[in-house]
């Protein structure tokens, strides 16, 4: 089973985003907003796909404030986690933000909150899932 984690302040949210991938999409959800806990479930290989909230508003890491964008540039910057796929996730969807966000992020994909189309959500994270050879 595949495992998406979760980074988002927003404890509605993230119940509302795990039931979602659980329910409709069969798969394994993991929430944190802890920075030093979403490093290491992406270097350990513990996730296959990380949901980044856009603006965190606690999340520090080592001492410094940091946001979904800053986040994900230092995953995408790191040999052992530039592959796992980010999608990050947003309310703050205004026109262009969109190719903003993932140009100075590096992310692979971009959702804005609030999901109104559950269906069309889990698709678009299934479809940027690692495939297994096997599958």
């Amino acid at each position: 089973m595949k495992t998406v984690l979760i980074v988002e302040d927003d404890l509605i949210n993230a119940r509302v985003f795990s039931k979602i991938l659980t329910k409709r999409g069969g798969l394994d959800v993991k929430h944190t907003e802890n920075v030093e806990e979403v490093m290491k479930i992406a270097q350990s290989g513990d996730a296959d796909i990380i949901l980044m909230d856009v603006s965190l508003s606690r999340s520090v890491y080592q001492g410094k404030s940091v946001d979904g964008i800053k986040i994900t540039q230092m995953l995408k910057s790191d040999p052992q986690t530039s592959s796992l796929p980010i999608i990050l996730v947003t309310a703050h969807a205004m026109e262009g933000d969109r190719e903003n966000f993932l140009k100075q992020s590096g992310a692979d994909g971009y959702i804005s909150k609030p999901v109104v189309d559950h269906q069309q959500f889990v698709d678009q994270i299934v479809a940027l899932l690692p495939k297994d050879d096997n599958a």
